[in-house]
């Protein structure tokens, strides 16, 4: 069996199995700053798809949740109270990763916040990033470190 190359940035860790490109209904109210029962209206007004193919509780695919992250960030409601992070470090989705030879920029939606990183194209590629993931923004000073869940 092929293993896999040791990464070249040991604080950087893949978990086994990969990242889940589904989030159950409380998973995705998370990194929405929403309720689950937010989450249950918009599945049954059809303002949310629920992932079809997996048996089981209802569960939302990574790229649509980014989709509606994106939405909600460019209209984000006023006088609505905002999420605050312990010791600075949010759960969200990854909902755009741009790359170019040597650098990546991963725009995260913390369920209020959006988070842009930028970081080396390699420490992307290792984490597996894609519009859709499963991230943790941990931020220091002016840096914002993505780590994965």
């Amino acid at each position: 069996m092929h293993e896999a190359p040791p990464l070249a940035y040991p604080h950087l860790r893949k978990y086994p199995g990969g990242m889940s490109t589904t989030y159950r209904i409380s998973e995705a109210a998370t990194v929405l700053g929403v309720s689950d029962d937010t989450i249950r209206r918009w599945i049954d007004s059809g303002r949310l798809t629920v992932a079809t193919s997996q048996p089981g509780p209802a569960r939302v695919e990574g790229q649509v949740l980014a989709e509606l992250a994106r939405q909600l960030a460019d209209t984000p409601d006023a006088g609505v109270p905002r999420m605050e992070s312990a010791r600075n470090r949010m759960a969200g989705i990854v909902t755009r990763v741009l790359r170019d030879a040597v650098m990546a920029q991963v725009d995260m939606q913390c369920g209020p916040y959006r988070l842009v990183s930028l970081m080396s194209r390699e420490a992307a590629d290792e984490l597996g990033l894609e519009a859709g993931s499963r991230a943790v923004a941990a931020v220091k000073a002016t840096n914002v470190i993505v780590e994965v869940p």
